[in-house]
């Protein structure tokens, strides 16, 4: 028996075979994007969601109870919270009895996995930092894409990351790597990090087979599909890159490390860009989780 606790909606169309696509709460709590661009992207992502015929399902801990699909009378807490969960953090989080937890990318990944949720939209995964051959630094994001068997649709990793080093991390653990309408891993504001993927596909079904065809095969792990950012959205990798520099600077100066590292350097590029990357971070959320969705109900048929 799941010891998760899903909404009505959610529960039911698990049930039924219909399509979930499992969303993390750390982008769309005051640890991810500022308010009020949180609440719009939350509100964007689950629209986009719908309107390709899925039921989105939200995932977070609340009063020492792991989550999939939060009731909208409980959308408040979650935009507040303050404690990012990772999967690690989840066994503390359950039997501490956390208020509110919001889930990262491989807490979201653990929760979706316990309950069934073939599908996962994110905005960016972890991976690993520049400099980790002197810190150590790799995302448990990595290892739960390896671990668990959900299908994460990304516009990449975050931009600040060692994305080269990522792709070789993604692929020393064996995760089935898959480029949407791409050759290239997304470069999270760019849509192209010059890093080739394993495959590329053409459309949701091409990659709902993908996935259907690795269960029948007994493949236990999970896929990550790279979705570049709309072109419409893109902000050039030379003008991240030049935005990042002094802020990298900053984060060894002032020894900042492991959770906080994202919020800094996401305010740092939303300053350097005159705030043109929030309208990107929503862009691209709003397009992954419509992308998995679209996976979402193409698996269902399967």
């Amino acid at each position: 028996m799941s010891s998760v606790r899903c909404s009505a909606e959610v529960a039911d169309a698990l049930t039924e075979g219909r399509a979930v696509v499992a969303l993390e709460s750390t982008i769309f709590s005051s640890l991810g994007l500022p308010s009020p661009h949180n609440e719009k992207a939350l509100h964007r992502c689950e629209s986009a969601i719908r309107a390709a015929g899925a039921v989105p399902a939200m995932t977070a801990v609340l009063d020492g109870v792991a989550v999939a699909g939060v009731e909208a009378h409980e959308v408040e807490r979650v935009l507040g919270g303050t404690a990012k969960t990772s999967s690690r953090d989840l066994p503390v989080a359950l039997g501490r009895r956390w208020p509110v937890g919001v889930t990262t990318v491989a807490g979201s990944l653990a929760i979706a996995h316990q309950v069934g949720i073939a599908v996962f939209a994110t905005g960016g995964i972890g991976g690993v930092h520049r400099g980790s051959e002197r810190t150590g630094d790799v995302s448990a994001d990595l290892g739960a894409l390896a671990l668990y068997s959900v299908c994460t649709v990304t516009a990449g990793a975050k931009a600040f990351l060692d994305l080269g080093k990522t792709v070789e991390y993604l692929d020393t653990l064996g995760v089935p790597l898959l480029g949407y309408q791409t050759d290239y891993f997304p470069a999270f504001y760019s849509r192209s990090s010059g890093r080739l993927v394993q495959a590329r596909v053409e459309t949701a079904s091409e990659v709902a087979a993908i996935i259907a065809a690795a269960r029948e095969f007994g493949y236990r792990g999970g896929l990550v599909l790279g979705n570049p950012i709309p072109t419409e959205a893109e902000i050039s990798e030379e003008e991240i890159e030049a935005s990042l520099s002094s802020a990298l600077e900053q984060v060894e100066q002032l020894q900042i490390s492991g959770p906080g590292v994202t919020p800094f350097l996401l305010a740092a590029i939303a300053q350097a860009t005159s705030g043109r990357s929030l309208p990107a971070n929503l862009a691209l959320a709003e397009s992954n989780a419509s992308l998995a969705a679209e996976v979402a109900v193409a698996l269902a048929g399967h």
